[in-house]
């Protein structure tokens, strides 16, 4: 089984390759060099989430942007009542 690597460093891994280590598109996979050369590839165990805090962190300029766009649409409902 050979694949080319494309001229960007990627390459496709065959179909019976990712059937047989269960990968799915998104998986993360481990590459190791082993003492005679050769290369070892495995499926990456699954990151731990981030914690909820860090994941929705905003931008300070894009959180004043969304308060004031949120406040304009407020003031645009309780002038329609």
């Amino acid at each position: 089984m050979a694949t080319r690597i494309r001229a960007n460093g990627q390459l496709t891994l065959p179909q019976r390759v990712r059937a047989a280590l269960g990968l799915e598109p998104g998986d993360r996979v481990e590459f190791q060099l082993n003492g005679n050369g050769e290369v070892v590839l495995r499926k990456a165990p699954a990151k731990p989430p981030q914690s909820r805090r860090r994941r929705e962190r905003v931008h300070a300029r894009l959180e004043v942007q969304m308060r004031r766009r949120a406040e304009e649409l407020l003031a645009l409902l309780r002038g329609l009542d």
